[in-house]
């Protein structure tokens, strides 16, 4: 290959003329999630923003698209529109009569971010679907609403990276990172009109492999005999299926998550990735260890609260013999595994009243799910445990005072009888209090009122794990997100997930997972598999992943059984271990959170927009 160093000096020595001064490249992030939190890519760019600001400065920007709900509480407008490169395109296009914004977003590094109310253009999405098919043979019969608005969307990003190619792209070095088919579309189009950007195409999770992972078993085992035109088709995700694979296909360097999704990529998009790119989040380091040990005795003490409130009305055990594990995520039942660790945690209910210990863990499910609303018994017990607490400090407040007078004024040196410095008021509530808050029904398994029965509580109800006082294991359903509005928990999700033991995500399609990263990087130990591409970094990272505090099911080579056993024999052996090794795990968990962080994770996405530069003959500062 001949490169532009060489080119250089060949010139240098028959011409003696001064090189053309380069400028550093420029970035744009295309994204459906940019400032719209829809799902985990809100998440991978966001956390990824001051990472990619240190490098690329003022030469970075962002495109998404305008929601005025969540612009108003994420955008800062830029009122010179004449002080970058994007907001001259920005005018530009206003002048051209589109609604476009151009400020900052409102995250940590505050990037420049152009939005595109693609709106008032809806009209003709008819119109942009007949040239989709004219210019490409993407059929968009029958598709789904969502649709519409990506073809508009994508018809306004066309329009401004033509227009800033035809500005700068023959005088400055340009690089279009597209995330995911819903900005695909004019990806397809740039490069079919050759303007000069270099393009980048990064797929977080296959359309195709979604569908058919979460309907038919054996996926992966099947995965290389799939027509993708036929599944598409099939799925009735086939304008999706092909800007996805077309988009793939024409771009310059095409990525993904990691290996496994990698393996979806050659079957549905005819290619061969060229990188693979791992998320990461921003990862905060305490100075010393006892520092997020604090914080999990902390928000673990809050989660006591809850169970109190949850569990005692009906019987109560030890919470200091109590592990709280949970699993979070998408309500995918099969996709995230959830049907497997509802197994796994039957059988190891069954292994701790077989052994005999003591333990009690309190298994919770966070997942969104349609409710009418919190179950008001729910919300009444916790309510009630309130005013016990409440009254039980007016009493401790009444006696400590008459103690501490009974004990400076009295010459006997007895310890008096308590009972005697409370008054009947508050014996009489407690009393009262107390009896109306115990009852004999069994503690409720969903904090919702559900609009309909699901995967979960029919398996709770078909194996009778009902939270029975007997039973070592017992469950907390809880289908909405976990925030600091919350009547139940009044805690950040993150802050709920300090306060857990144990993490578990034995998800079968995952094409990358932040779930279990998020456990690592709060120093949580977490369960993950072989098919998540966490779990399939973490076994490529290191081999004694288990030692840190990382387990890995393998659900390439077991079968569905098999791997509920080895997911129960993996909890039931954290059950077993002495408190002092939990924490001796907890703390070699947060020791390799660092290599997580988007400031070293970060090089792979450099590495990306090199090859795109270098594919179109240029190489990048």
């Amino acid at each position: 290959m001949v490169t532009s160093k060489k080119l250089r000096k060949e010139s240098e020595e028959t011409v003696s003329i001064q090189p053309r001064e380069q400028k550093k490249p420029l970035l744009m992030e295309i994204a459906w999630e940019v400032c719209n939190q829809v799902g985990g890519i809100y998440t991978v760019i966001r956390s990824k923003v001051p990472s990619m600001v240190e490098e690329w400065g003022e030469n970075y920007c962002l495109i998404g698209p305008y929601f005025q709900n969540t612009a108003m509480v994420e955008f800062e407008p830029i009122e010179d529109l004449e002080e970058s490169y994007f907001g001259r395109i920005v005018k530009r296009m206003q002048e051209m009569g589109y609604e476009v914004h151009y400020g900052r977003w409102l995250v940590t590094g505050k990037p420049r971010i152009v939005l595109l109310d693609f709106k008032n253009l809806l009209y003709k999405s008819n119109d942009l679907k007949h040239n989709l098919w004219n210019r490409h043979q993407i059929s968009t019969l029958n598709a789904e609403a969502l649709v519409d608005q990506v073809i508009v969307l994508g018809e306004m990003i066309r329009v401004f990276l033509t227009e800033f190619g035809e500005t700068y792209g023959h005088k400055n070095d340009v690089v279009a990172h597209f995330h995911e088919w819903m900005v695909a579309s004019a990806l397809i189009d740039i490069r079919t009109d050759n303007v000069p950007i270099s393009t980048v195409f990064t797929t977080h999770a296959t359309m195709l492999g979604r569908y058919i992972a979460g309907n038919e078993p054996d996926f992966y085992e099947k995965l290389r005999y799939y027509n993708w035109e036929y599944e598409a088709q099939h799925y009735g995700v086939e304008a999706q299926a092909k800007i996805e694979r077309f988009a793939a296909q024409k771009c310059h360097v095409l990525t993904t998550v990691s290996d496994v999704t990698a393996k979806e990529c050659e079957v549905f998009f005819g290619r061969t990735c060229d990188l693979i790119l791992p998320n990461g989040l921003n990862v905060t380091r305490f100075a010393a260890t006892h520092e997020f040990q604090n914080l999990h005795l902390k928000y673990k003490e809050k989660i006591h609260q809850f169970v109190m409130g949850h569990f005692f009305q009906s019987y109560s055990w030890d919470l200091d013999n109590t592990l709280y594990f949970f699993t979070s995520g998408r309500y995918e039942f099969r996709n995230k595994g959830y049907d497997l660790t509802l197994e796994a945690l039957k059988r190891l209910n069954f292994k701790i009243v077989q052994a005999g210990l003591d333990t009690t863990i309190v298994m919770f499910i966070i997942t969104k799910n349609p409710v009418y609303s919190i179950n008001p018994e729910v919300l009444q017990s916790r309510a009630v445990m309130e005013e016990i607490r409440e009254t039980c400090e007016a009493i401790e407040k009444q006696v400590g005072e008459h103690l501490f007078h009974s004990s400076a004024s009295d010459e006997n040196h007895n310890l008096p009888d308590l009972n005697e410095f409370v008054d009947e008021y508050w014996r009489l509530r407690l009393r009262r209090t107390i009896q109306t808050w115990k009852t004999k029904k069994l503690p409720h398994t969903v904090t919702h009122l559900l609009k309909q029965e699901d995967d979960i509580t029919n398996y709770l109800k078909y194996t009778n794990l009902l939270n029975h006082q007997q039973d070592r294991v017992k469950f907390v359903y809880h289908p909405d997100f976990i925030s600091p509005t919350n009547p139940l928990f009044g805690m950040e999700y993150s802050q709920f997930v300090r306060g857990c033991h144990l993490g578990v995500f034995p998800s079968y399609y995952e094409p990358w997972g932040y779930t279990p990263l998020e456990c690592v990087v709060r120093g949580i130990p977490t369960v993950t598999s072989d098919l998540s591409g966490f779990g399939d970094f973490m076994i490529q990272l290191m081999k004694d992943y288990e030692s840190v505090g990382v387990y890995v099911v393998d659900r390439k080579e077991k079968s569905y059984d098999e791997a509920a056993d080895q997911l129960a024999d993996i909890m039931f052996n954290f059950v077993t271990m002495n408190r002092r090794d939990r924490i001796m795990q907890r703390n070699r968990v947060e020791n390799i959170s660092e290599i997580f962080d988007w400031t070293n994770l970060r090089s792979y996405y450099d590495t990306a927009h090199d090859l795109a530069l270098k594919r179109k003959g240029v190489t990048r500062l």
